[in-house]
């Protein structure tokens, strides 16, 4: 990439994500960056479990709203960000395992309002995935000042 080219939208939103101290406490990282689709991973540690091996469901939710919103962030024009504004998260499964996986997508993107969703998976050693969140959220999308 040549530095004085702009970035690219699934470039600015997994610079500005990875740039947030949540980001980096919780040690996510991205598997997949595209236009209206994400997938990022998390360990499962002890710093952010209630019991031992299970995360609390503050880590799920981050997990869940980083991937939706950061999809509906990938489909914004340059001088645009966004912001979570309300969020649902439903626990299904417990979160056990050594990561969670989480697929974040765009349901419905508008010019002020996007609607984004995420399934969040526990992932076992082996890889073996197990559905144990889904989230349903909506983004404020709002010019950066210059």
């Amino acid at each position: 990439m040549n530095p004085t080219e702009p970035l690219s939208a699934t470039e600015r939103v997994r610079a500005a994500v990875l740039a947030m101290p949540v980001a980096q406490a919780l040690q996510l990282r991205f598997n997949r960056v595209e236009p209206g689709d994400v997938e990022l991973e998390l360990p499962i540690s002890e710093a952010f479990s209630f019991r031992p091996g299970q995360l609390q469901a503050t880590a799920v939710f981050a997990a869940g709203d980083f991937a939706a919103v950061a999809a509906a962030g990938t489909l914004l024009a340059p001088g645009f960000a966004n912001a979570t504004i309300d969020a649902t998260l439903k626990i299904v499964a417990p979160a056990r395992g050594a990561k969670l996986r989480a697929r974040g997508r765009v349901v419905d993107a508008g010019k002020l309002l996007t609607v984004c969703a995420a399934e969040v998976y526990a992932v076992d050693a082996d890889e073996h995935e197990t559905l144990c969140a889904t989230l349903l959220g909506t983004a404020r999308n709002v010019p950066v000042p210059a």
